[in-house]
């Protein structure tokens, strides 16, 4: 590619001329296929190289192209880059991934339909009174059968 250093202000001149003459082409071809407003679009267009030499970012241009030419032809064969371009890709893979779990979760929250977890009731202090006939009494004193029919109360099925 064409570096600053190589290149004369008449180059620069001369890559900005053939560029605006061919975009006088185009601005014709579309201001008798497309009426006005394209012809207009194209004219516009066709500025924009004139306007980049005058200014000197033609020149910016043409070395951002060539830097970027740089950087893909060492990108081919470079194990290292690829291995970064992968870790970079799975980066944002997980970002994708963990941003679509986040909204179903605050989806299913507002909705409603999320599960909390169960809550386990808390034990009760040790009664003195005494236990059910035909309940089952642990060693701490708790009645098992109580605590399992109450489960069954709240789910409906006693």
């Amino acid at each position: 590619m064409w570096k600053s250093g190589h290149v004369d202000e008449a180059t620069w001149a001369a890559l900005a001329a053939t560029l605006t003459l061919l975009g006088l082409v185009w601005t014709w071809i579309a201001f008798r296929r497309r009426g006005v407003t394209g012809g207009m679009r194209a004219l516009g267009f066709t500025m924009l190289p004139v306007a980049a030499w005058l200014t000197g970012t033609l020149e910016m241009f043409t070395e951002m192209a060539g830097s970027a030419t740089d950087w893909a032809t060492g990108l081919v064969f470079n194990p290292i880059t690829w291995t970064g371009i992968g870790l970079g890709g799975f980066g944002i893979v997980l970002i994708v991934i963990s941003g679509y779990l986040r909204d179903r979760q605050l989806a299913r929250a507002q909705d409603g339909t999320a599960t909390p977890a169960p809550k386990r009731p808390l034990p009760e202090a040790q009664s003195t009174r005494a236990p059910k006939s035909g309940s089952i009494v642990d060693d701490d004193g708790t009645d098992d059968l109580a605590d399992i029919e109450a489960i069954l109360k709240r789910r409906g099925i006693k």
